[in-house]
């Protein structure tokens, strides 16, 4: 990364939002895809003007280094098993890729098969299962297959990224770590959840949160922070103060990691200005948790290996 170029997208970021250029940042959040391919994808669809083009490393690299990025964990949003091949073959080349999040399912005869044919890559770095492609990790924590499976996950080094949370998606993540007490979990995603609002559900949920916060298993991406209010969407840190300071509450510096959603957080605001909110929360949260947030929880939650020079590592 060219310093010239970092020093001016920290200044893009403006004042208490710049970033001390010796902090490096891992984007734990971003996704992959090639509409153009011949095969096509399975997501986003045709008619979502702001996502259906290619959003590859290179169109990523362009706007993420001058901000600072010196790394991405890439999630996969393809329900296609064939996907987490492609993509890995895409990051293989690409070195700002420090590791991958497949798409296989726990509980199905094949998954231990898979999992050994996609682990054999030191990017592969774990699975998501949650909220996504007709799937509920709550109705699955009964079948001893998936639990199976989930330690299996565990025993291999690997993680469980949930998707797209809700409160029923929070207990789930309770159980599943009561069943499988070894396996990290991260949690994405959680300051777009909308806590419910009857006070009874309200208790539980809150109460299954601090007890995510009591487990260092867990962590959970500080991503989607931005939000659509009245058909715009504010910019301003004030406006989610109260929400990431819930967040902060509940899981300290040691719990919590950086997310993009790139390139889905498009439909929200440019990469900058979803950047720049969480970059003056946790600036005024002191250097050390700082770099917490921004690369070294990382790296435990992950356990990805450093592919340049650029790359913080310990």
């Amino acid at each position: 990364m060219r310093r010239r170029s970092f020093l001016a997208g920290a200044a893009a970021l403006g004042g208490a939002a710049a970033q001390d250029p010796a902090i490096p940042i891992i984007d734990t959040h971003i996704h992959l895809f090639d509409p153009t391919r011949p095969q096509g994808v399975p997501w986003p669809p045709k008619n979502n003007a702001v996502l259906y083009q290619p959003a590859l490393p290179a169109r990523y690299r362009s706007i993420a280094e001058p901000l600072g990025i010196a790394g991405a964990i890439e999630v996969e949003c393809s329900s296609w098993l064939e996907d987490n091949q492609w993509v890995l073959d895409i990051a293989q080349k690409e070195p700002i890729i420090v590791g991958t999040i497949g798409n296989l399912e726990p509980g199905k005869p094949e998954f231990g098969r898979n999992l050994e044919r996609y682990h054999r890559n030191p990017l592969f770095r774990g699975i998501r299962y949650g909220n996504l492609w007709g799937r509920s990790l709550a109705a699955e924590i009964a079948n001893p297959e998936f639990i199976t499976d989930l330690k299996l996950l565990s025993e291999a080094g690997l993680v469980l990224d949930t998707a797209n949370p809700n409160p029923e998606l929070v207990e789930a993540v309770v159980r599943v770590s009561d069943k499988a007490p070894n396996l990290r979990i991260v949690v994405d995603h959680l300051p777009q959840l909308d806590p419910p609002a009857e006070a009874g559900a309200l208790r539980a949920y809150r109460t299954n949160l601090r007890e995510l916060g009591r487990r260092p298993e867990v962590y959970v991406k500080i991503s989607q922070v931005l939000r659509r209010l009245d058909g715009r969407v504010p910019e301003d840190l004030a406006f989610y103060r109260d929400r990431l300071d819930e967040l902060w509450g509940v899981f300290g510096e040691d719990q919590l990691l950086y997310g993009s959603d790139w390139p889905n957080s498009d439909h929200w605001a440019p990469y900058p200005k979803i950047l720049g909110v969480v970059r003056e929360y946790f600036v005024a949260k002191g250097r050390n948790a700082n770099e917490k947030y921004f690369w070294r929880n990382s790296l435990k939650a992950y356990r990805w290996s450093r592919r340049s020079a650029g790359q913080p590592g310990v």
